[in-house]
């Protein structure tokens, strides 16, 4: 009945073409969906960000943020985590389409001829309208279409944990931005803390010049350090504001005011062991885990070349209808199986398998490469975090002796018995030992952070 409802369609008129290929086209294809992403995209909480809405829409304050709410905002709003999971979201339709393979393929295709016969005599034109339904269907193809789904979900796999190392780069990047903002911030504290000091040197210098007890020489040395001082505080605040916007980039956010952090530079050691990290990062590292998915789709593409000195069996069943401007019209079906046996093919499939395990080596000798790399990282990051264990305690250490010292030191200068540039050197000492600490401390954070990359955590 459908074939004799288009037959009759195109004998109505001239635009029965354009009818017939609106028939075969269908309606428009609605747009691709993604995969669902559940457990792995975490959303900004409420509380993640304080703010009211500003007259263009966009964010208008923020208070405070903690590490965690950055890394909330980050795993929302940075680009490289939204083409990561779209990547992921691809590899996962992959699997889709080779499972299609599954299904039968129906087409309807349909045509207008107009053509004159040589054996009229009277040398008339004919329309000639057809139109053919084709149904065909795989039966066995001895594992072809099996191994292509395995690959693809394979791939997919690994595709979800190249997305894991996307979140493990980006959330470190974060935290390195986080504490080296926190680090400048400190150090700026310090600077101001060094200009107070500096201004008091310099008033204590113009009390004692004023008394007669002291020479000129004194007033203009601490004027010279106060400058430089004030010379150190505006760095330190250009260091602050390159930190500040440093991190916003690193969330995917630059266009968020600026804002204030928590400070968590407190020094408490990280407690692990050698072996156990070892172990942790060849169990967690998401590169490790897609190199052995690509590993595992490499082994299943030798069995796919494989399958190309086997047989296909196929069914196909199709129905057509010819109709003519005159009697008489014809109308038919068929339906049969397909047997597809190759021969020779070139050594063509010969050579598609040694490829194969050609790529199975290359996934072989990259997991290698890769576990080596990763017993580096690991070495390299606990290390230098046991290291800065160490360099915090002694540098905490040095800022209790400096203080002291220029405690005693300008306490003998104010009672007349010291020099100003006994002041200068322990007040320098002083800003030293306090800018080492804050770096030991923000180096270890750091550190920290570092390992638990190559942790794969």
């Amino acid at each position: 009945m459908i074939m004799h409802n288009l037959i009759s369609c195109l004998k109505k008129n001239s635009a029965g073409l354009l009818v017939l290929f609106l028939l075969l086209s269908g309606p428009p294809a609605a747009a691709a969906g993604t995969l669902p992403v559940s457990g792995l995209t975490p959303t900004v909480s409420p509380s993640a960000v304080t703010s009211s809405p500003s007259p263009t829409g966009g964010v208008a304050a923020v208070e405070r943020l903690t590490l965690e709410q950055c890394i909330e905002i980050t795993l929302k709003r940075n680009p490289n985590i939204t083409a990561a999971d779209s990547t992921m979201n691809a590899a996962g339709t992959r699997v889709g389409q080779a499972q299609s393979a599954y299904y039968p393929q129906v087409n309807l295709s349909g045509d207008y001829t107009k053509y004159s016969p040589y054996t009229d005599p009277t040398n008339a034109s004919q329309d000639l309208y057809r139109g053919t339904a084709t149904l065909t269907q795989n039966i066995y193809d001895f594992g072809r279409t099996p191994s292509q789904v395995r690959i693809q979900r394979l791939s997919h796999d690994a595709s979800r944990e190249d997305r894991r190392t996307v979140y493990s780069q980006v959330v470190f990047n974060v935290k390195q931005a986080y504490y080296t903002l926190l680090q400048a911030e400190k150090n700026l504290d310090v600077a101001i803390e060094t200009v107070k000091l500096n201004q008091e040197q310099l008033d204590q210098a113009k009390g004692f010049f004023d008394a007669g007890v002291k020479s000129k020489y004194d007033v203009t040395s601490a004027e010279v350090n106060l400058s430089n001082a004030r010379l150190g505080q505006i760095r330190a605040e250009n260091t602050v504001r390159i930190a500040r916007v440093t991190l916003k980039n690193a969330m995917g956010s630059p266009e968020l005011p600026d804002f204030s952090i928590e400070d968590t530079l407190a020094f408490q050691k990280y407690p692990i062991t050698f072996d156990d990290a070892i172990q942790r990062a060849y169990t967690n590292r998401p590169d490790l885990q897609s190199t052995l998915a690509r590993k595992e789709a490499s082994k299943e593409a030798v069995s796919l070349a494989r399958s190309g000195y086997y047989p296909t069996l196929s069914g196909n069943a199709s129905v057509n209808r010819t109709d003519f401007d005159y009697p008489p019209e014809k109308s038919g079906w068929s339906a049969g199986v397909t047997l597809n046996f190759p021969l020779f093919s070139g050594f063509l499939t010969n050579y598609q398998v040694k490829e194969a395990k050609e790529n199975l080596n290359v996934q072989k000798a990259n997991e290698e490469s890769l576990r080596q790399g990763i017993l580096l990282d690991v070495q390299q990051a606990y290390l230098t975090l046991r290291a800065l264990e160490d360099g915090v305690v002694v540098a905490e250490l040095t800022v209790g002796q400096a203080q002291e010292n220029y405690e005693i030191v300008n306490g003998r200068y104010n009672a007349g018995v010291g020099s100003p540039l006994d002041v200068t050197n322990a007040l320098v000492v002083l800003s030293n030992a306090k800018t080492n600490y804050i770096a030991a401390l923000a180096n270890y954070k750091i550190s920290e952070a570092a390992l638990l990359k190559a942790m794969g955590e």
